[in-house]
């Protein structure tokens, strides 16, 4: 089917209010013949017909290139009644081949009419070519032309249900993994407003509300939260309550949260879930058109599989927060043992977040570094306090012990199979490896060095020269960046050294926010 057909199908260039005043669209009708007289007897004829309570709206071409070239615009037409013999003997046939195989067209009724049966047999023609009736040009009758277009227009309103049909389901698979791809809730609920929209295919606008805090999954008690607007609700903020919604979203609402079940009118619906931990997700959504029976059927089933969608989120951003709580406290506690001070693992985190951002890592993986960077240095734990925090140099011995915290740290992290611990003892383990291979535990050079160790050893390396230490001052971010510049391609990834320094402005900014102690 055509673009052409899809605009047919859901066609809302008309208010539904001027939809309204002119009545129900008319069916198209492409008229192609070289003889006048024919066109004006076979409007006049049926002019007044209508079918499925819809008139006849007639289009007349003379020639079969006249019609190539209206055919090769968008239209809509339902039936075509096209001549045989026109500026040549096949002119027709040529442009039922033309019609079918170059523009693609399936939907169109076509009637070839003859006044010469001969110069085309019958038999010949419907066998050869995508047509859907054959007729004499005597057959100008109202009854026999009556039985032309009955059959016609009912076949071309059957494939456009059938189309319609297809168009729903592809959309609705569209829908569920446009659902299933959102990252968060707030981008889940945007998602549910664009893809119930979608799902009908009518224009649709709506809100997105629920009881449940958008980020962090807590109980707000009474207060409803809007999560997402479509754009006629732009003017609403993100976290509106219920008392500020416009009076019809409000009141749907507040009669779903009552009742507890779904409402709808004309041309609105809302849905209303209620999660296993009492936990209330709402949806109202309003069209340009009204709404029938079936089309509510099929946005309750949406809803109803989209709220269970939503309940899975809310857990798993839940488990998100948990797991965000747990890497800060295991960061502090490190801090708080090495003394190492100010927020060191926070800022290593944003550092190698800012890095993996500039690099192109995808999102996720970004969010991951965010969280793993910071627990580097983790294996600190295995390491005396005597060592630790030595003022000076470390001895031999001492250093074996201090370089054994890569090792004792990708142990401890490795045992979990949550992908940002995998991701941490991976960091752990390498993220004293160096460019040139001159690193520990393994030597390991250039890129045999994984992305994250490359990322997290730069984030360090410019974090702990910006911070204090026991056995020295802080140093300038501006020395930090030099030094940072004249290791490249030695310690450091030259790529990676590149996009920090690119990145300076920004760097200056995170220790205005996050200042060392």
């Amino acid at each position: 089917m055509s673009h052409d057909d899809d605009d047919m199908l859901f066609d809302d260039d008309a208010p539904p209010s001027q939809k309204a005043a002119s009545g129900p669209a008319p069916w198209e009708i492409l008229i192609v013949d070289d003889e006048k007289s024919v066109h004006q007897v076979t409007e006049l004829v049926m002019g007044d017909f209508t079918f499925d309570g819809r008139p006849m709206r007639f289009t007349h071409c003379y020639s079969a290139a006249e019609a190539r070239v209206l055919l090769g615009q968008p239209n809509q037409f339902a039936l075509i009644l096209l001549d045989v013999v026109m500026e040549s003997e096949h002119a027709g046939l040529d442009l039922v081949r033309y019609i079918r195989e170059e523009l693609g067209n399936s939907t169109a009724r076509i009637v070839l009419r003859t006044g010469q049966p001969g110069q085309a047999p019958q038999a010949y023609v419907l066998k050869s070519f995508d047509i859907n009736d054959y007729r004499e040009k005597t057959d100008l009758t109202h009854a026999k032309l009556s039985t032309v277009f009955y059959s016609a227009l009912r076949g071309y309103r059957d494939l456009m249900r059938l189309e319609r049909a297809r168009i729903g389901l592809r959309r609705s698979i569209d829908a569920i993994t446009h659902v299933c791809d959102s990252d968060n809730l707030r981008s889940f609920c945007s998602s549910v407003l664009e893809q119930a929209s979608a799902l009908l295919g009518h224009d649709g606008e709506g809100v997105c509300a629920s009881r449940v805090n958008a980020y962090a999954a807590a109980r707000q008690g009474e207060s409803l939260k809007v999560l997402a607007v479509t754009p006629a609700y732009a003017g609403l903020q993100s976290d509106e309550t219920l008392d500020h919604l416009p009076v019809p979203v409000r009141h749907a609402f507040m009669r779903c949260m009552r009742e507890r079940r779904d409402h709808h009118g004309d041309t609105w619906y809302a849905c209303y879930y209620r999660t296993r931990e009492g936990n209330e997700s709402l949806l109202y959504m309003s069209f340009s058109d009204a709404i029938g029976d079936s089309d509510r059927e099929l946005l309750a089933l949406f809803s109803a599989n989209v709220a269970s969608t939503y309940e899975k989120l809310v857990q798993r951003e839940e488990a998100a927060a948990t797991q965000d709580a747990i890497i800060g406290i295991l960061g502090e506690a490190l801090e708080r043992r090495s003394a190492v001070a100010g927020d060191h693992v926070v800022r290593v985190g944003e550092i190698a977040a800012m890095l993996a951002c500039a690099a192109g890592l995808p999102p996720q993986l970004i969010r991951q570094l965010r969280q793993a960077a910071g627990l580097h240095d983790i294996g600190h734990s295995g390491v005396p306090d005597t060592v630790l925090n030595t003022p000076g140099a470390l001895s031999g011995e001492q250093w074996a012990v201090m370089r054994s915290h890569c090792q004792t740290g990708r142990d401890m992290l490795s045992r979990s199979n949550q992908p940002v611990l995998q991701l941490a003892a991976t960091i752990a383990y390498e993220h004293h490896e160096r460019w040139d291979g001159s690193g520990y535990p393994r030597g390991l050079p250039g890129e045999r060095i994984s992305m994250a160790g490359r990322i997290a050893a730069l984030a360090d390396f410019v974090d702990a020269m910006v911070s204090p230490r026991c056995y020295r001052p802080a140093w300038p971010l501006d020395y930090t960046l030099e030094q940072v510049r004249q290791e490249s391609g030695k310690r450091f990834d030259p790529a990676l050294v590149q996009h920090l320094l690119a990145e300076t402005e920004a760097l200056r900014a995170l220790y205005a926010r996050l200042p060392p102690a």
